[in-house]
């Protein structure tokens, strides 16, 4: 150590020679601890000897410090674009984004819906949950809260603090009022009267059929993928954008279905699809997590902020009035990037919506007839409008024109056209026979909502016109004398007429109407044993290949459009239609179907349309055909979204 310390204090004197050396260390003499020479002299060995030894090393760490903050930062980067990609795509069944994501809460209501399945023949249906989810407490409470807001007493507004109420005090004691007169009208459709999905109500009821379907077309719904044509303008322009749907509910009638289908074929073109639901009473949540789409927990403050951030909000019903109004003043600029898909015809959804019709950027109808009402009430209350609007006809999906044999996107060389049309006799068969309706028998259809809108009550009396008229032979004398001549062999070979009426369970379907079609089944025997009941179920592929005729018949000023008529004739079923609204806009006389006029009056002509279909079965070929070309040649999905396409275009923000 000694040595080696003289050879570092020569260093040190070496390079110091231009200082003045201390006395102390010439002499020989040893510093005195603690004086400052000392310290001088310790203070500047020490850095030395560092300096010489770890300099290298330090300069190694500060460099490899810098790769490794940039080894962060790249994995930071592609975390964020994975976690953002799957958050687009609403896959959260890890739970990796959270306990609030929408998916969350669809799989616990999958879980819940379980023991109902056990409980009743309908499947996911609105009646299920008040059967199971409304006890007595709750309606008492339910009522109690209702004679007190009618007495105008409230026990949360009993005591009122004495101070001055400002402009924000009134508005938000409004808000608070608004909610709970909400709250309220949510409890009070909860409790309405439903009726129980049990044959022993209505008879006979059948469905849904979907185990049976996956089983004979060997193709579950767990393996459907996207259907988007990558190549079309349509992916081109909705590739990684954001869209937010509104959906008025969640029940499986027309405007929500369609506006699912709408998300998942923007989900499968690369879009972000967030949906707002104003109601989420129906069957539709847990398809829409299976399809994973998100959809968001708050109808207000939220999804107004999501809508803010979208490139294109598309509101899917008139009853989305409402939740329009609210946004365009949350949102001035909301007006540039909003569509309003309207797809109601009745003069009630123009009066709730009309005041908000021209604020939005461009309005979509879905038939000419229906866009002429329209544009007919505008008139009448001095709407004008900043932009002309569309026509987007709705569209048969790929799913149902897979089972229908014709061509689409989800055909591959195990599921070519020829031998998915064999799979379909086959559904055919085997749903006919659970059914009980033979081979000569002819199964008419109607899967509607139940209401007297769609005019089935007026069905009903159509059939029983057709049927006692069968029974007790009021046929013309030259038909009669063709039966004696043919023998016993006209007897064997004779059908029935059997009608399948759906959607039971359906949201849109009233109490008090479906009860009126039970007690005049009840009131005519001969016709009850004629009438089969479905429950409402987006598996209607199985029941299009088991029918033989679809009705529409729909009163008033006629179905907007009618999409189950598209779906019919793509499975090549004739269509007996009111002539009237959107449907004369599809059935052509005589060569898809026949149609007959709306109200009592064309109860006779249904009837004989019916008796004429049963007799003639080559007809019946003959029409389903020509309707099957035409879905080929105007209604498939690559013919919606060709239109569609140029909606988006003229009212989105291209950035």
């Amino acid at each position: 150590m000694d040595e080696y310390n003289r050879i570092d204090v020569q260093r040190n004197s070496g390079r110091q020679s231009s200082r003045p050396v201390s006395k102390s260390l010439l002499s020989g003499k040893s510093t005195p601890r603690g004086s400052p020479s000392f310290r001088r002299l310790n203070s500047s060995r020490t850095p030395r000897k560092d300096g010489r030894t770890g300099g290298f090393g330090t300069n190694c760490f500060k460099s490899n410090r810098i790769v490794l903050w940039l080894l962060l930062i790249t994995l930071w980067a592609y975390a964020g674009f994975y976690i953002q990609s799957r958050w687009a795509h609403g896959d959260n069944k890890e739970g990796i984004f959270g306990g609030n994501d929408s998916n969350d809460e669809t799989d616990k209501t999958e879980s819940e819906q379980v023991p109902r399945r056990d409980l009743s023949v309908s499947n996911n249906s609105f009646t299920d949950q008040v059967v199971i989810n409304v006890n007595q407490p709750d309606v008492k409470k339910t009522n109690n809260m209702v004679k007190n807001i009618s007495n105008g007493v409230s026990k949360s507004h009993t005591i009122v603090p004495i101070k001055k109420r400002t402009k924000r005090s009134r508005r938000k004691r409004g808000n608070k009022k608004k909610g709970l007169e909400t709250e309220i009208s949510k409890n009070l459709e909860i409790q309405e009267e439903q009726l129980p999905n049990t044959n022993a109500t209505y008879g006979m009821l059948f469905g849904p059929f979907g185990s049976i379907e996956d089983k004979v077309l060997e193709w579950s719904p767990t393996k459907r993928s996207g259907t988007c044509d990558r190549k079309s303008q349509f992916a081109r322009l909705v590739w990684s954008r954001k869209f937010v749907l509104i959906f008025h509910e969640l029940s499986m009638t027309g405007a929500p279905l369609s506006m699912m289908e709408l998300a998942t074929e923007l989900l499968s073109c690369g879009a972000t699809v967030s949906v707002v639901a104003l109601s989420r009473r129906g069957g539709l949540l847990t398809e829409l997590a299976r399809k994973k789409i998100r959809v968001l927990e708050d109808k207000d403050k939220v999804s107004f902020k999501t809508a803010m951030k979208a490139d294109l909000v598309i509101a899917g019903s008139a009853v989305c009035s409402s939740w329009i109004e609210q946004y365009l003043d949350h949102s001035v600029a909301g007006t540039r990037q909003l569509v309003w898909w309207i797809m109601e015809n009745r003069r009630e959804y123009f009066d709730r919506s009309k005041l908000v019709l021209n604020r939005v950027k461009q309005l979509v109808f879905l038939s000419k007839s229906q866009s002429k009402q329209w544009m007919d009430w505008c008139k009448e209350e001095n709407i004008e409008f900043k932009s002309p609007p569309s026509l987007v006809p709705l569209s048969v999906n790929d799913e149902l024109a897979f089972v229908a044999g014709i061509n689409c996107s989800l055909n591959t060389p195990a599921f070519t056209t020829e031998k998915m049309l064999e799979k379909r006799l086959m559904l055919r068969k085997i749903i006919r026979e659970e059914m009980g309706v033979k081979d000569s028998d002819m199964l008419v259809m109607a899967l509607s909502s139940i209401n007297p809108g769609k005019g089935h009550f007026l069905l009903l009396e159509s059939l029983e016109l057709t049927v006692d008229k069968s029974q007790r032979g009021l046929v013309d004398h030259g038909e009669s004398l063709k039966k004696m001549l043919r023998g016993s062999d006209e007897k064997k070979q004779g059908g029935e007429i059997k009608l399948l009426i759906g959607s039971v369970g359906s949201k849109s379907n009233k109490v008090f109407y479906v009860k009126s079609l039970l007690k005049f089944l009840s009131n005519h025997s001969d016709l009850e044993k004629s009438v089969l009941w479905t429950p409402a179920t987006t598996r209607v592929a199985s029941l299009y290949s088991a029918a033989d005729v679809y009705v529409i018949n729909s009163q008033g000023i006629g179905e907007t459009f009618g999409r189950v008529t598209i779906e019919a004739m793509a499975f090549g079923i004739p269509v007996l239609g009111t002539d009237s609204g959107g449907t004369k806009e599809i059935v052509e006389q005589n060569v898809t179907g026949l149609l007959h006029p709306i109200g009592h009056q064309g109860t006779s002509i249904l009837s004989k349309n019916l008796q004429y279909l049963l007799k003639n079965p080559s007809e019946r070929q003959r029409m389903g055909l020509q309707g099957r070309q035409k879905v080929k040649n105007m209604y498939l999905k690559k013919h919606m979204y060709k239109i569609f396409w140029e909606v988006l275009y003229n009212t989105m923000r291209i950035k």
